[in-house]
């Protein structure tokens, strides 16, 4: 009887050992399917687990649990949306919601896009229209102070006066989202990424020079639209900033064409009338902000500027700058080339 008992005990122990090892590493099923699962953000691993068991990808949520529990992985199971299958195994699922393997498709923003370029962007993939992107982060040229906005970006030490929109502070870059994102997390992601460009060291030599991080901005925002190679952007800097200096007339025409809200190839005389504070051809200094979302390299030349004897430059139809010293200089290239 005792035998028996014994054998009967350990039949049972190896039974279920079996059951838990196919269940655990073994694929629920051969069925070719993979299904959209969601993790909300602060599931609990019992919810995860029940809920995968009515979906049919797991076979036993205690076991799910178990598992989880044994290897320490019940505490680092992310939020997102993720593609599993039956032909996983629960090993396997349990692995891939630790790590966030989250569904994520890729939106990737340009150096030099503005705010309207992002909107339609935006627009165009589904994440939001023009007008709730323009409701959250501002209009292009409008000032007007948005306790919304402000209140998106209390957690960032931009500079930024409160009355005008986030152009310049989206960081270009490409960023994977998933169903959980929304406009303001897919901002605020950008945010982040602009918050971890602009280090504490690019921040004490903006300091250094008596500029402001917003000052930086407005600056890179025209050099990115000025000049495409570094040691270009690096010249166009200095140019900039002696003009600054000095009260000279910065007269860009990106940011007549910014005011204008326009993009066309050339800007004519009738054009540099526009009345818009963003008009360095009307009015002297900066303009009212910055006119695109720079890359690094044109934050970093605003910043680090290649100190030459420039006072011009001009940009031929083929994209090519010339760098002039003197008006006379200048005035010949433009017969030159821009004929």
């Amino acid at each position: 009887m005792k035998k028996t008992l014994i054998l009967l005990i350990t039949f049972c122990i190896i039974s279920l050992g079996l059951y838990g090892y196919n269940s655990l590493f073994n694929k629920l099923s051969s069925e070719d399917t993979v299904k959209i699962f969601i993790v909300e953000k602060g599931s609990s691993v019992k919810s995860i687990a029940n809920s995968l068991e009515k979906e049919g990808l797991i076979k036993d949520s205690s076991l799910f649990i178990l598992y989880a529990s044994l290897t320490n992985s019940h505490k680092n199971m992310q939020a997102g949306e993720y593609l599993l299958s039956p032909q996983m195994s629960t090993a396997q699922i349990i692995n891939v919601l630790k790590k966030g393997e989250t569904n994520k498709k890729s939106l990737t923003i340009l150096e030099g896009w503005n705010i309207n370029d992002i909107a339609n962007y935006f627009e165009e993939k589904q994440i939001a229209t023009k007008e709730e992107v323009f409701n959250l982060i501002g209009k292009p040229t409008e000032v007007e102070e948005k306790k919304e906005l402000e209140e998106l970006v209390k957690d960032f030490n931009l500079e930024k006066p409160d009355n005008i929109s986030l152009e310049g502070y989206i960081f270009p870059d490409t960023y994977y989202i998933d169903s959980t994102d929304n406009l303001e997390s897919i901002i605020l992601k950008t945010l982040n990424n602009w918050n971890k460009k602009i280090t504490p060291q690019l921040r004490e030599a903006i300091k250094k020079q008596e500029k402001t991080v917003f000052e930086i901005m407005v600056v890179a925002s025209m050099i990115e639209k000025e000049a495409k190679t570094i040691e270009d952007k690096k010249n166009v800097s200095d140019v900039l900033w002696k003009r600054l200096e000095i009260g000279m007339p910065l007269q860009i025409c990106a940011t007549v064409l910014y005011a204008l809200g326009e993009n066309k190839s050339k800007v004519y005389t009738s054009d540099t009338q526009i009345d818009s504070p963003y008009n360095t051809y009307k009015y002297n200094g900066l303009p009212l902000g910055p006119i695109c979302n720079p890359g690094l390299d044109s934050i970093l030349a605003a910043i680090y500027p290649d100190k030459n004897n420039y006072w011009y430059y001009l940009s031929s139809n083929e994209g090519e700058i010339f760098f002039s010293k003197t008006l006379e200089e200048h005035n010949y290239k433009k017969n030159i080339y821009l004929r």
